[in-house]
């Protein structure tokens, strides 16, 4: 074999050991951060922001001396997640109104208990053939906000839709985020009732809450973020996620050494909000305060049965999406 041979060998071994090396390490470490583009059928381009959340463990819930707490809070137990994006607001009003417009149903509006779980069994697929969406809604879908506001007043099976929505949009597989990987994100690798930087005595440079929202949810990310880069993980909206409530979840997690990746519970009647809205004391903007749907958020609407889509006058409820780093890496091979 000539030199010229050989050395072109060496040279094709040692790219082939660079090149499987970058791969590995670009499987290794997924973007910290990363803008994703939604084109509307009209041509426009709205943007959102997603952040890496580092994998970890954290005790989830609060201990039983903190200001503010409640039952259902406890007993605190060790959660291990596996990292994870998110985005850094909650949904704006201009992406959801952007649904609404292309998935707006005529449709009847109330649904059998069989078809709503083979819908929700039907959440992340990015089959459009299988996105139901929303009857049209009663009133202003605004409610007189901007469109950087949050989205709102929209039931949790409605927040879910829009995320297969989204994922068939984008390609990618978005969800809402589970109820530990939210409190996780929210205290952003602290263990204080309030994450890290937020003052309870001073909650205005974080959070838009009772004492200056002025009674109505603010356009988002005009508070300063948490560590990780997250904007209003406390006041101006709730924020679904995917578990269902249950007041004794977390006696039921403490059994596992830690939690990993939990879901909370397989079956329920209502779903976890978290965060507190712009209407809320202090103490309920805790890492680790909890909310669920309450028949009072549907006292707004006049149909029988209430509608599956929609909370009428109810701008204290949104949510925002997470993405997981599995499948994102998959979605790159």
């Amino acid at each position: 074999m000539s030199r010229t041979l050989v050395h072109a060998v060496v040279v094709v071994i040692c790219l082939g050991v660079v090149m499987s090396a970058d791969a590995s390490a670009s499987k290794a470490k997924p973007p910290k951060k990363y803008t994703e583009t939604v084109v509307t059928q009209d041509g426009e381009k709205l943007r959102f922001d997603m952040v890496l959340i580092p994998s970890g463990s954290f005790l989830m819930g609060s201990p039983a001396d903190e200001t503010g707490r409640k039952d259902d809070e406890g007993p605190q137990h060790r959660v291990r997640l596996d990292s994870f994006y998110l985005c850094t607001t909650e949904a704006t009003l201009d992406l959801f109104a952007a649904y609404y417009q292309e998935t707006v149903s005529a449709k009847k509006d109330f649904i059998t208990v069989q078809e709503a779980k083979k819908n929700t069994k039907q959440a992340g697929k990015n089959d459009v053939d299988v996105i139901t969406g929303p009857t049209p809604v009663y009133g202003d879908m605004t409610m007189g906000y901007g469109e950087k506001h949050p989205a709102i007043a929209m039931t949790w099976h409605s927040a879910v839709t829009f995320c297969r929505w989204l994922s068939q949009k984008t390609g990618k597989e978005y969800r809402l985020p589970t109820e530990s990987e939210w409190e996780y994100a929210c205290r952003a690798g602290t263990s204080t009732a309030f994450g890290c930087g937020f003052d309870p005595k001073d909650p205005a440079s974080f959070a838009w809450c009772e004492v200056n929202a002025d009674g109505e949810a603010h356009e988002v990310g005009k508070k300063k973020p948490n560590a990780w880069g997250l904007y209003d993980m406390a006041g101006n909206v709730r924020e679904w996620v995917s578990d269902f409530y249950s007041p004794t979840a977390y006696e039921e997690a403490a059994k596992q050494s830690p939690a990993v990746n939990p879901r909370g519970p397989k079956t329920g009647k209502v779903h976890v909000a978290r965060g507190g809205d712009y209407d809320s004391p202090v103490e309920e903007l805790r890492c680790a305060a909890r909310a669920f749907e309450e028949e009072w958020w549907r006292s707004g609407d006049p149909q029988i049965p209430k509608s599956i889509w929609w909370l009428p006058e109810r701008d204290i409820v949104g949510f925002r999406v997470a993405r997981s780093v599995e499948t994102a890496s998959k979605k790159s091979d």
